[in-house]
């Protein structure tokens, strides 16, 4: 079981903002912020819900290549607000809203690249 994930991302406010609002409409929220002067070295934000943060961006050295994190949604709907939210953030396109039925018959989801260039999806997993 996956307990959280974090990258270090090049401008930690925009992909702040980008995050807010692309994960919004999963119900992922900004669990929990810590600064460099708490932590001596990097400022973090922790996304996540029920008071669990799980997905961490933060300031630091930059990782080389691309991420990929795949963020569960609940329905079809919740993966086509996501992609709008996060296009509308400034995400670019990287996979429209659909199946990818060569993952499974049921795989609806869509892909944005962040403003690092990092692949976010949101999928859903559940039929029609």
């Amino acid at each position: 079981m996956l307990d959280h994930i974090g990258y270090s991302v090049t401008d930690l406010d925009r992909s702040k903002r980008f995050y807010l609002a692309a994960l919004a409409p999963l119900s992922i929220t900004i669990v929990m912020e810590v600064t460099a002067a708490q932590t001596g070295k990097d400022a973090h934000v922790g996304f996540g819900t029920n008071g669990k943060p799980f997905f961490w961006i933060g300031t630091g050295a930059k990782h080389t290549g691309a991420v990929h994190v795949a963020f569960t949604a609940a329905s079809r709907g919740q993966v086509e607000a996501f992609y709008e939210a996060a296009m509308a953030a400034g995400g670019r396109d990287n996979g429209a809203p659909g199946i990818r039925a060569h993952y499974h018959p049921n795989y609806y989801g869509a892909f944005v690249l962040d403003p690092d260039g990092n692949n976010v999806e949101a999928v859903c997993h559940a039929p029609a």
